[in-house]
């Protein structure tokens, strides 16, 4: 039994020593850099399955920057799968530039999968978005003025972060869209395309007036167009298109006037030949109407020779005129 005590002693003092050894270098770091953190909480933290190392370096970090952070709140960040050195450094940032920043609220950034130290550093120092992006597309933003002639335009809008507008804010993507919106608007309310290359700052001023940047995590301090350029004649190509079609329309009546007209001529000729058939039909009672006179003697011999010899020179004459027709042609 006493042989069995020791022997637990042995190893009790064995764990001991061993996460002596084990923290000894980050306890004895931190206390010298006075930020202390006790030895029984860095094993805590290993059994939190939270990496000492990280804490006490971001610990030591914010308390020579004057900051005081706790291991109770970058334990829990870290937990929460959010980035502690990060967070402490945008913290370190934000102090030396006045910036209110809080623990809370950095990680909150942090955990909403923004770069909380990043966003800082424009707040320090603004960045500068190209409108429209180049990478991802066309390089300028198109629009026609009122006289039909096509703008071409480069933007360049300098922005600055906007820390409490971080969360839920919208992101740059919907400022370049603001913006090239804006563009579009304020080339095509301009009566020509004179005005706007005469005057670019038109443009600039008539975005920023609309306050673009609401809603976002951005503040728009300001927009200048770096480039524009004269495109194609919208509206010469517009009204070319249009008598073009006016044109086609115009064809396409023409010809239903013309097919029309065609029915009309066949119709026409169908009515001729009818009455031409008519006209045979009378012209073969008539020997009929002859002979039923004769009969009933309403018709002398010398009458029905008279009205030979006129059907004669009625014939004679048809063919003569017919002869001076010809000549005539020739």
């Amino acid at each position: 039994m006493k042989g069995f005590v020791v022997f637990l002693i042995v190893i009790v003092g064995l764990v001991v020593a061993g996460t002596i050894i084990r923290f000894f270098g980050l306890w004895f770091r931190a206390l010298l850099s006075g930020a202390r953190v006790g030895l029984m909480n860095l094993v805590g933290m290993t059994l939190r399955k939270v990496n000492p190392a990280v804490i006490v370096n971001s610990r030591i970090m914010a308390v020579k920057a004057g900051l005081a952070v706790n291991t109770d709140e970058m334990e829990a960040h870290f937990l929460a799968g959010g980035n502690v050195v990060r967070v402490v450094q945008a913290l370190i940032a934000a102090n030396k530039a006045n910036i209110p920043l809080g623990f809370a609220e950095a990680a909150a950034i942090d955990l909403a999968g923004r770069d909380v130290l990043d966003a800082v550093r424009t707040c320090v120092n603004p960045r500068v978005i190209d409108c429209p992006d180049p990478s991802r597309g066309s390089p300028t933003v198109a629009a026609v003025a009122k006289d039909g002639i096509q703008l071409k335009a480069k933007a360049r809008v300098t922005v600055r972060m906007n820390i409490e507008r971080l969360v839920g804010g919208a992101t740059e993507e919907t400022v370049i869209a603001r913006v090239g919106e804006g563009i579009v608007s304020a080339i095509g309310s301009s009566e020509s395309h004179k005005e706007v290359l005469e005057n670019p700052d038109v443009i600039s001023k008539a975005v920023l007036a609309k306050g673009l940047d609401a809603g976002t995590a951005f503040e728009i301090l300001s927009i200048d167009i770096a480039d524009i350029d004269v495109g194609d004649n919208i509206g010469a190509r517009l009204q070319i298109k249009q008598a073009e079609a006016d044109k086609q329309i115009a064809q396409a009546r023409a010809e239903q006037r013309r097919a029309m007209a065609v029915a009309v001529e066949q119709e026409n000729k169908a009515r001729i030949a009818e009455m031409q058939a008519k006209l045979v039909e009378a012209e073969a009672e008539v020997p009929m109407a002859i002979a039923e006179a004769f009969r009933k003697g309403q018709l002398g011999i010398m009458d029905y020779y008279r009205l030979r010899n006129i059907q004669a020179d009625t014939r004679m004459r048809d063919s003569l005129a017919g002869e001076e027709k010809r000549e005539n042609k020739g």
